[in-house]
């Protein structure tokens, strides 16, 4: 990718260089949003972005490129999707000019079950335009699995039926064929693509309890899980 050539400069000349930057545009996940817990007839989510893939790639790469502090701008809005994350690609990420943006969508777009997959693979595709004629590199990262056990979530007469509809959605391809719309905009509109969606579905089929991998049984994957994302961005922009 061109931005390692973006490090390398850095590297070479780190005061004749202005600092390299990554934006990350996404959902609750890559704002760093665990535990979700309910109080009275609302929410309660756990915020906590020090812990998300955003913040480990910055760390990941200080340790790689010690000479070449990359500057991470965090897009990412708890409940987004693609539509939204649109909206803010124009208002906020393209003002920043970053080197590399890094787009993460699917987990509430799919509330929009089999109906939304058209609108979610278009407006994707949109984004991807978009940040190709500002120059700005881009790669696709496919979210985690959902629940796919409904027993295992919080308490609460919101949260239960939610993770029920949630598991529904996995269990019955639903939220693959969105991972594919996404699979095919990427192959589409020539961007990077880096699937750790693929690798989910590989650790449930080797006998993986995924939900067991997910902040209180529900969608946002535990802080550990994170590192999955970090690393796997990591060697994407490393090899491609």
């Amino acid at each position: 990718m061109k931005f390692v050539e973006v490090l390398k400069k850095k590297t070479e000349d780190n005061p004749g260089t202005r600092t390299p930057m990554i934006a990350f545009l996404g959902d609750s996940v890559t704002q760093g949003c665990f535990e979700v817990y309910q109080k009275g007839k609302s929410f309660e989510v756990v915020f906590d972005s020090l812990a998300g893939y955003a913040e480990k790639v910055k760390k990941i790469m200080a340790l790689l490129y010690p000479k070449a502090p990359v500057s991470i701008l965090n897009f990412g809005v708890n409940g987004s999707t693609a539509p939204a994350g649109y909206e803010r690609l124009i208002r906020d990420v393209l003002p920043m000019k970053p080197d590399l943006m890094v787009v993460c969508f699917g987990l509430n777009d799919s509330n929009g079950d089999a109906e939304g997959i058209d609108i979610y693979k278009e407006t994707l595709k949109k984004i991807f335009q978009t940040a190709k004629e500002e120059g700005i590199e881009t790669i696709f990262m496919t979210p985690n699995m959902m629940n796919t056990d409904s027993s295992k979530v919080s308490p609460g007469d919101i949260l239960e039926p939610l993770a029920e509809v949630f598991a529904k959605r996995q269990n019955e391809g639903v939220f693959d064929a969105y991972m594919e719309a996404a699979r095919e905009a990427c192959k589409e509109e020539n961007v990077v693509l880096c699937d750790c969606y693929a690798i989910w579905k590989k650790m449930q089929e080797c006998g993986v309890n995924t939900t067991e991998l997910l902040s209180n049984g529900l969608n946002h994957p535990v802080r550990e899980m994170h590192e999955l994302f970090a690393w796997q961005l990591v060697h994407t922009i490393m090899n491609h």
